[in-house]
């Protein structure tokens, strides 16, 4: 070990465990959702799609339905965490404008325990679904009129990782 600039520092070889037990331990992390389900198209995974009416009315609710599929023939499950199952308590989703500009996330930001106890998962029963309504404007700020992309980014933790893509338009 050495100190450069007041810091200490790992010779290489120590570096490079370091970085691969940091890289081991976030794996672990995401992953820690155990027996959840990845959604896709393959007759064991789960199949996620989240729609939105195509016009919306500015001041109106935003409503999100968010369905996950099972076409298997046994039951599978995910973790509840980062989707709109359990509200917003998470930044799961993004939310564009045309521009790019991404719309302000303004519910809560909830601090976890890992692993997930088992009452953080959802059980979808073999060739079932399930599916959650909310309205995306308790949990971001759109009010401007324009053309919205919505797009699921917290698979990770979930385990749904293969969401749709879906737009709306915002007028007056």
């Amino acid at each position: 070990m050495a100190v450069k600039h007041g810091i200490l520092t790992l010779p290489e070889s120590k570096q490079i465990k370091m970085k691969n037990l940091l890289l081991m331990i976030a794996c672990f992390t995401f992953a820690a959702c155990g027996n959840m389900q990845k959604s896709g198209t393959t007759n064991n995974e789960l199949i996620t799609e989240i729609s939105v009416p195509e016009t919306v009315k500015a001041g109106s609710p935003i409503p999100l339905k968010f369905t996950v599929r099972n076409p298997s023939s046994k039951e599978l499950k995910f973790c509840k965490w980062h989707t709109p199952f359990e509200g917003f308590m998470a930044m799961f989703l993004d939310i564009t404008d045309a521009n790019g500009a991404n719309a302000q996330y303004r519910g809560a930001m909830a601090k976890r325990i890992m692993p997930p106890p088992e009452e953080a998962y959802i059980k979808v029963p073999a060739g079932d679904s399930v599916t959650v309504e909310i309205d995306l404007l308790k949990g971001y700020q759109v009010t401007a009129p324009g053309k919205y992309k919505i797009t699921y980014q917290a698979g990770g933790m979930s385990g749904l990782t293969k969401v749709n893509e879906t737009s709306f338009n915002l007028v007056y």
